[in-house]
């Protein structure tokens, strides 16, 4: 048993032992835990980077607000993206990888965003990569080519390319009449 671990109380079965990976290491729980439970368990307290600054995050929370802890979870070909590591409950074979992190939680190249702190205020990507037309850095190409860097900094997960086999609920949302306007006219 875990020294971080309580012997008694809260609502897992300590006698069903699951093993599951995080990040390719092996790692064991109990059945009831879920995935932030049992790596906390284990000593992890890193889940996860922030956005920007690539800091490192722990556990802020319990529940589905959880902000850190966002991992995807793989099943053979399918991925899910963006989950709370506090929403997923463990079971054998279960495979988690963090994200927002190259090449590893541990070790993260993008941490050195922090050197630039002062130069990466909020927002600056909105108005640092857009312009005028000098040369051949004209505004508009040079912000669409800065756009997909930016954009795959931003932490989150990547979603999957192969068919999901989950069935969901057949919903299609359509209107029958489209109001367009504010005015008196568009009221009656």
């Amino acid at each position: 048993m875990s020294p971080r671990r309580t012997e008694t109380g809260g609502r897992i079965d300590r006698l069903r032992t699951i093993r599951f990976t995080f990040d390719g290491a092996p790692y064991t729980g109990h059945a009831g835990d879920t995935l932030a439970s049992a790596l906390l368990a284990n000593g992890v307290t890193l889940f996860g980077r922030s956005f920007k600054y690539h800091r490192p995050r722990g556990l802020l929370s319990a529940g589905v607000e959880e902000p850190n802890a966002l991992v995807t979870v793989l099943r053979g070909e399918v991925r899910e993206p963006n989950i709370p590591a506090t929403m997923v409950e463990i079971y054998d074979g279960l495979v988690a990888v963090s994200q927002n992190r190259t090449p590893s939680l541990a070790w993260d190249i993008g941490a050195i965003n922090q050197l630039g702190g002062k130069i990466l205020s909020a927002g600056f990507y909105y108005k640092t990569f857009m312009g005028p037309v000098i040369g051949p850095l004209k505004g508009t190409r040079f912000w669409m080519f800065c756009e997909h860097f930016i954009r795959r900094a931003a932490g989150l997960g990547k979603a999957g390319t192969a068919h999901d086999p989950a069935r969901y609920e057949r919903m299609n949302a359509f209107c029958d009449v489209l109001v367009v306007g504010s005015g008196p006219a568009g009221l009656m």
